[in-house]
């Protein structure tokens, strides 16, 4: 089965500022922060790699009609993650959503790996994410308003060989989402994630090996993987006033059956 036609925006986000993390090349952070900008958001693209990085803002611009602020941010450097959200406040005046995208993966058995491919991995994409979620909630509780979306992954429900370190962080970004949300909810602020299951962009192919590719097209009942965009949708609907209510709650992206 193919993808569905590209939807048009319907303003979902007009008149936010939203900041996006990992927002370069051509996975979900891409594309999450091309759907804001369709939807009518002034969007802040973050990424550690500074050609692409521009690259995408380049492209963003083009929807939006001039080049969104970009700035360069290693998630695992605090340092970095607070000049992130200071730039986009300055520029903006405030950060109304926070879609935290940071991650790192990779394929090794428990046995075959080392601390620091363990600690790696967790730091970036566990650890980043909650730097990011507590920089965005030192903004948002004292303005009593906003809206953070983290980037799960299924793997923190279901098993899957040699992603020991990622299913542990993405389990962790589970956890976090839901305990920030409760500490937050009576300032006004929401907090859920995504947990999207298999879509398919170059750099995860670059990074996983076709026999595991295959094997996870044939467990999506549509037969094919989501693109980036598929579960740019449903972050989109997160951070819109149409989940006003949702909060603490991680929404499976996939089609996968077990």
């Amino acid at each position: 089965m193919s993808a569905p036609q590209y939807p048009d925006g319907h303003a979902l986000l007009s008149g936010k500022v939203v900041v996006v993390t990992a927002a370069a090349g051509a996975g979900i952070g891409f594309a999450t922060a091309k759907r804001a900008a369709e939807e009518g958001a002034t969007v802040v693209v973050s990424d550690l790699h500074e050609r692409r990085l521009q690259e995408a803002a380049e492209a963003i611009g083009a929807i939006a009609g001039g080049l969104p602020l970009a700035v360069l941010c290693d998630v695992t450097v605090e340092e970095d993650v607070q000049g992130l959200f200071d730039a986009a406040i300055a520029a903006h005046g405030r950060v109304d959503v926070a879609v935290n995208n940071a991650g790192l993966g990779g394929t090794a058995n428990l046995v075959d790996m080392a601390d620091e491919d363990w600690m790696r991995v967790l730091d970036v994409t566990l650890n980043g994410a909650m730097r990011c979620t507590r920089a965005a909630l030192r903004h948002m509780c004292e303005r009593g308003e906003g809206v953070i979306v983290n980037n799960a992954s299924i793997l923190g429900w279901r098993a899957q060989a040699g992603q020991a370190h990622y299913a542990a962080a993405k389990a962790g970004v589970m956890a976090l989402t839901r305990c920030a949300a409760m500490e937050a909810a009576p300032f006004g602020v929401r907090v859920n994630a995504v947990s999207p299951s298999f879509a398919m962009h170059p750099f995860l192919e670059k990074v996983v090996a076709q026999e595991t590719l295959d094997e996870l097209l044939a467990r999506e009942a549509f037969g094919r993987p989501a693109e980036p965009w598929e579960v740019a949708n449903v972050i989109v609907f997160l951070a819109s006033d149409y989940s006003s209510y949702m909060t603490g709650e991680v929404v499976s992206v996939s089609s996968q059956h077990p």
